[in-house]
């Protein structure tokens, strides 16, 4: 095939993360499991470091030292409510270390911690590594969708991850605009519509409104929770079957964290059961002190434990109609994606919601932000493919970002959902007499007092000739570009004197020293792998020969042709090295 890939569009979702590369053509790339999808989980273990599904699949037997739902913990503080609401649902440790979530494990013996940024960094490598694996080259530039309702600092927080793995990230853009991107891809829109995206996946829910004509897709609006999804669905079973453990046994199952997993893993597997069927069971043999654990639950009864949950999916279409300033009947298409959207009920509130309004499935839900990713990725890296070249992306910001007026009151300069690249500017003024200096602080969020919004950053601008107070003209300019990150600067519109700064970091994310370490530690870890990796094949190989030579010195046709004291030596030296051989293996991993 031809190969002028250069980026790599990916989807990392809270669930599921999936690679795909543009070549002429989208390609929804599979991992070596066959899965084109791959889970977001990684494991540690005495001697390696799983990533993907091999993750996934151990999780039963080392729950302790399998992290997942690493996108939830990023651009936190250890003391958010929603943190320490997720963390009793984990079976492995989060620790505290500086006022940011640190996922504790054992790994080789030893006791590691890691940052949320850095177990993202590996589940970004493993998507670079299967697109490379499929395409034969290097690829180190990529396009990331994550869930619309992102802050400044939790996108900046995946610009980290994405460093640390060795990426260059091009762009970050909401999962919801990509997928409104592949759904005018894919179904070749030329006639203006109005298209609502609605993407419920394993942990977010994102809306999109945009505006698909002929190649050009604008964003009028893009909303969500990034804490509403699968997951939460899923701990509503959880919570159900362990009252009826209590009830039937007069046990706490929830002390248990490996039989708390593997109640996980059957309430996961009962959902998806529930999207096709009427009924599920749960069956799990010694669960909890030696008791087996047989029950069932139905459709209905499912429904009614999520009731508050999916009504609260609509919240998110109605805030993105109101800023898009559309009413329901304008729009023309529904579309659905994400895992979660596969369930009826969901699917029915809806469909209520747009008065019957068919739903849009020609897309895969699984699949459609990083098939849309793919297509941003061919762009940022000027693919002149024929099919591409006239697509053009005008997206928006998903936060305001203001700055502190008096009395700590928020002065928005860029509002929600403007259209991006963008300039703006604000006048403020000193508040005393013969002032020489004033503090700017650039904040992003909604509420109206600047307490409740995130900080990212703040300069000083000094040496302001004395006046009367109000006198001075101070204009604040916020720019930010198509990549999103923003700029500030202020000046003295009577003296020319001005400073600026660059929002790349705020307080909840690593500092450039922090960063760079990472980023060696990262390294490292994959070398480690590669030399575990190269041991296993050798080791493997070796075990394979011992265990044909033995075939053969046993093999009848053999057997009268060796002396009997000779073949018992044989088999003494086969046993001593294998012996050897797995008790020194940590030694060489």
């Amino acid at each position: 095939m031809p190969n002028k890939c250069r980026g790599i569009g990916i989807d990392l979702g809270t669930t599921y993360s999936a690679s795909v590369f543009y070549d002429g053509k989208i390609e929804i790339i599979a991992n070596k499991e066959g899965n084109q999808k791959t889970s977001s989980y990684v494991a540690f273990t005495d001697t390696k470091r799983l990533i993907g599904d091999a993750a996934k699949n151990q999780i039963n037997s080392n729950p302790y030292n399998t992290v997942f739902n690493a996108q939830r913990l990023i651009g936190h503080k250890f003391d958010d409510s929603i943190i320490q609401s997720d963390i009793n649902y984990y079976p492995f440790k989060v620790v505290n270390k500086d006022g940011k979530p640190n996922i504790q494990v054992e790994y080789k013996k030893e006791t590691k911690l890691f940052t949320a940024e850095e177990i993202l960094a590996m589940i970004l490598s493993k998507m670079q590594e299967i697109a490379q694996a499929y395409i034969g080259k290097k690829l180190s530039e990529v396009v990331i969708g994550v869930p619309a309702y992102f802050n400044y600092s939790q996108r900046q927080a995946i610009n980290n991850a994405g460093a640390i793995a060795g990426l260059n990230v091009l762009r970050i853009i909401n999962g919801s605009t990509l997928a409104g991107m592949a759904y005018g891809f894919h179904n070749k829109v030329s006639k203006e519509q109005n298209v609502l995206i609605f993407d419920l996946g394993g942990g977010t829910c994102n809306v999109s409104v945009l505006i698909i004509e002929d190649g050009i897709y604008e964003v009028k609006s893009t909303t969500g929770d990034t804490h509403l999804g699968g997951e939460d669905f899923d701990n509503r079973m959880i919570t159900y079957f362990l009252q009826e453990f209590k009830r039937k046994h007069n046990k706490d199952l929830s002390v248990d964290k490996r039989a708390l997993r593997r109640l996980r893993t059957a309430c996961e597997s009962a959902k998806r059961t529930l999207s096709s069927s009427l009924q599920a069971s749960i069956e799990i043999e010694s669960l909890f002190d030696g008791i087996d654990f047989y029950s069932k639950i139905t459709r209905t009864c499912f429904e009614e434990l999520c009731a508050d949950l999916f009504r609260a999916t609509l919240g998110p279409v109605e805030k993105a109609l109101r800023d898009a300033k559309m009413d329901k009947s304008q729009i023309h298409e529904i579309v659905l994606v994400g895992g979660s959207t596969h369930i009826p009920q969901v699917q029915k509130l809806l469909q209520d919601f747009f008065h019957e309004k068919e739903l849009n499935k020609s897309i895969n839900p699984d699949t459609a932000v990083a098939y849309g990713a793919a297509i941003q990725a061919a762009l940022s890296t000027d693919d002149r493919s024929a099919n591409i070249e006239e697509v053009l992306l005008l997206d928006v910001t998903s936060c305001s970002f203001d700055i502190e007026g008096p009395d700590g009151i928020m002065i928005p300069v860029i509002k929600r959902n403007t259209t991006t690249p963008i300039i703006q500017t604000h006048t403020l003024t000193t508040y005393a007499d013969n002032q020489t200096s004033i503090l700017i602080k650039v904040y992003d969020g909604e509420r109206t007092m600047v307490k409740d919004n995130y900080l990212l950053g703040q300069f000083e601008l000094s040496k302001i000739p004395p006046a009367p107070r109000g006198v001075p003209q101070i204009e604040v300019k916020f720019s930010m570009d198509d990549r999103g990150t923003l700029f500030v600067s202020a000046i003295d519109q009577s003296s020319g004197k001005e400073n600026e700064i660059i929002i790349v970091n705020d307080q909840n994310s690593l500092s450039r020293d922090e960063s760079e370490l990472m980023t060696l530690d990262a390294k490292k870890l994959q070398k480690d792998n590669e030399i575990s990796h190269k041991y296993n094949s050798v080791k493997q190989s070796f075990e394979s020969d011992n265990f044909n030579t033995e075939t053969t010195i046993n093999n009848g046709k053999s057997i009268d042709k060796i002396d009997a004291n000779e073949r018992k030596i044989i088999m003494e030296n086969i046993e001593e090295i294998l012996k050897w051989t797995k008790i020194n293996q940590v030694r060489f991993i």
